[in-house]
C-alpha cells in the first residue's frame, strides 16, 4: 500500500469514526480524542487531515451530501411514471440512512447547521420532491385538486417527520413503515387511473437491511477517494 493509499484510508476511517461519535454523543460532546481513537489513529494523524472538529463535521456532511445527491440524480434522470419514481427515491434514501452512519450523521449535522450552512440538504430534498411532482402533473398523474405545491407539502411533512423520528427509533426507516406511509398518501395524490398501478413498496428489490445486514460505507465509496487523496 502506498503512502497516498494509507492517507486516503486514514481519512475515510476518521470520517466514519466521527460520524459514529456525532450520532452517539452529539456534535458538542464528541471529542477529537474519541474520534481518533475510534479510527485507530493518533491525534497527530487526525490533525494532519483536519484542523479542528468543525472541519471533521464538514467532511461527514460532505460525504452524506454526495451520497444523497447521487440517489436524487439517478431518479431525476430516469423515465417512466414520476410518482413511482418519487416513491422509489424515498425508499432509496431510507435504505441509505438505515445502512450508513455517515449519511445519518451528515444529514443531522446539516439540519442543525453545525458546520455552518454550506449546503441545505433539506432544501435540496424539497426541490427533488417538487420537481418530480411537477413532472407528475405534466404527465397527468396527480389527482384533481392536488397540484405540486399542495402534494409536495404533504410528502415533505411526512418524509421529514419520519427522518426525525428515526433518530430515536430506526424502525421508522424500515421498508414496511415507508410502504404504509405510501399506502396512505398515494390515494390522496395520484390520479384515479393510476389506482393499482403504483407500488408503495418501491419497484426495486430490497437489499435486505431489515434482515440484519451490516452497515455499509455508502457515503464513503470510491467517487470520494480521488478528492480525498489530494488532502
Amino acid at each position: 500500500m502506498t503512502k497516498q493509499d494509507r492517507a486516503v484510508r486514514t481519512r475515510l476511517a476518521l470520517i466514519r469514526s466521527a460520524a459514529e461519535q456525532f450520532e452517539a454523543r452529539g456534535y458538542v460532546r464528541a471529542s477529537l480524542a474519541e474520534i481518533s481513537a475510534g479510527a485507530g489513529v493518533s491525534s497527530g494523524a487526525l490533525h494532519f487531515h483536519f484542523a479542528n472538529k468543525a472541519a471533521v463535521a464538514e467532511a461527514v456532511e460532505h460525504a452524506a451530501a454526495r451520497a444523497l445527491r447521487e440517489i436524487a440524480a439517478r431518479v431525476r434522470g430516469g423515465d417512466g411514471c414520476a410518482l413511482q419514481r418519487l416513491v422509489d427515491v424515498t425508499h432509496h434514501v431510507a435504505r441509505l440512512l438505515c445502512a450508513d452512519v455517515v449519511a445519518r450523521a451528515g444529514l443531522r449535522l446539516n439540519a442543525e447547521a453545525v458546520a455552518g450552512r454550506v449546503r441545505d440538504l433539506r432544501r435540496e430534498w424539497r426541490e427533488c420532491v417538487h420537481e418530480l411532482l411537477a413532472e407528475a402533473e405534466r404527465r397527468g398523474e396527480l389527482a384533481v385538486g392536488m397540484p405540486p405545491h399542495r402534494s409536495s407539502a404533504v410528502v415533505l411533512a411526512a418524509t421529514t417527520g419520519i427522518e426525525v423520528l428515526a433518530r430515536e427509533d430506526p424502525g421508522w426507516l424500515a421498508r414496511p413503515s415507508l410502504t404504509d406511509l405510501w399506502h396512505l398518501l398515494l390515494p390522496c395524490v395520484a390520479a384515479p387511473h393510476l389506482e393499482g398501478a403504483l407500488d408503495p413498496a418501491g419497484t426495486e428489490p430490497d437489499p435486505g437491511r431489515e434482515a440484519g445486514e451490516k452497515e455499509t460505507d455508502g457515503a464513503l465509496e470510491e467517487p470520494d477517494r480521488a478528492g480525498l487523496a489530494l488532502r
